[in-house]
């Protein structure tokens, strides 16, 4: 593909009208017309204007060949435009991440136990076997949900990303041949909402190679069925049932045989689940009809609401060793400041005060042997 066709696959890609991009970068509808025609080429600063525009990397305007499109998958896709923003986002978070580990001399790929097999002969069984062999293989525990966002950080090396966006029950991840697996979550959500989104996403990464074929669109939503084993797997993780049964039985112990709503509420603390997942999964442990847990829902719906609108902490966008090697690259000099501004969301000024403090703060510190 020329230059012009990068340009106006950039910017049909995001849905942007000219006059948008034109209100973006200041750059005259004309020439931007010109640009996308082939009839004369942007100079480098238009090409890195347009290039923030379309949340890419200028080197993607420049390669030659064709462009290999970037599969995201959504629990819930948002509406057009937004939906193709946050696409572009989450490609360019996580490329931003890998060239910030290249420059740094830190990169670890992806290591995740990839399931194998057709998709057709995966079902709920093979959905809580898989809960199963990843908690067991990273060591999780008994309360997966208080380790697991660290354990896919540090050990699986997935890069997890919170934006806020619309719908709230959605999130999205991505597995890129160049950067690696990639989780995007609702910042607007509770933790233990993101808990939950986060082993739902984790499925879909597990089981990319069995349920994504070559040649889909760039966004796509998976189908019901896969959201199920998604939701399956997640409830498994998060709950192991064994586990489960021991605190819904001490419950039970105390009670005559029947449970309150604290006790759905403290047996959801313990995991770090909404209520809501604790009650659908005691409906699958215990074999209640279809119908039970939808029963209990709306018996206690008002109180559910209140209990998991509980205060939560707003995470950060950028993983916390995203932030360390972008401010590792500053200090060394791999990346500009205005680089370092880019990466991590701040003005130049500020990023050129990071400079100066570090400058007066570098010093080593020599540690004896014992």
């Amino acid at each position: 593909m020329t230059l012009s066709d990068r340009l106006k696959l950039a910017r049909s890609t995001l849905k942007l009208t000219l006059q948008t991009v034109e209100e973006r970068t200041g750059i005259g509808l004309s020439t931007l017309s010109e640009f996308e025609n082939g009839k004369r080429e942007p100079r480098l600063i238009q090409l890195k204007q347009l290039a923030d525009a379309y949340l890419r990397p200028i080197s993607f305007f420049l390669e030659e060949g064709a462009v290999t499109p970037q599969v995201v998958l959504w629990r819930k896709k948002p509406e057009s435009p937004r939906a193709e923003e946050l696409h572009a986002r989450l490609i360019r978070l996580g490329e931003q991440y890998h060239h910030l580990e290249m420059v740094c001399n830190a990169h670890e790929p992806c290591d995740l136990p990839f399931h194998s097999g057709p998709a057709e002969r995966f079902g709920y069984p093979q959905a809580e076997k898989l809960a199963l062999q990843f908690r067991q293989l990273m060591g999780l525990g008994e309360r997966p949900g208080e380790t697991l966002l660290r354990v896919l950080e540090e050990v699986c090396k997935i890069k997890v990303f919170h934006l806020d966006f619309e719908p709230s029950g959605s999130a999205a991840c991505t597995l890129s041949d160049s950067f690696g697996a990639a989780i995007l979550l609702n910042a607007k959500n509770v933790r233990w909402r993101r808990n939950f989104d986060l082993a739902h996403e984790l499925f879909h990464l597990l089981t990319w190679k069995t349920f994504r074929s070559a040649g889909e669109a760039q966004a796509v939503e998976a189908s019901e069925a896969e959201e199920k084993f998604a939701t399956c797997f997640a409830r498994n993780l998060l709950v192991p049932p064994e586990v489960l049964r021991v605190a819904v039985d001490e419950a039970l112990a105390k009670q005559d045989g029947k449970l309150k709503f604290d006790d759905f509420f403290e047996i959801a603390r313990q995991f770090d689940v909404s209520v809501e997942v604790v009650i659908r999964h005691i409906g699958f442990v215990y074999r209640k009809p279809t119908d039970w847990a939808n029963a209990v829902l709306d018996q206690l719906r008002s109180q559910i609401g209140f209990w998991d609108s509980r205060v939560s902490e707003t995470p950060s966008a950028l993983p916390l060793r995203f932030h360390a090697l972008a401010r590792q690259a500053l200090r060394h000099g791999l990346i500009s400041t205005g680089k370092y501004a880019q990466y991590v969301g701040v003005s130049r000024r500020e990023a050129m005060q990071l400079v100066e403090q570090d400058t007066e703060d570098d010093a080593s510190i020599e540690v004896a042997h014992p």
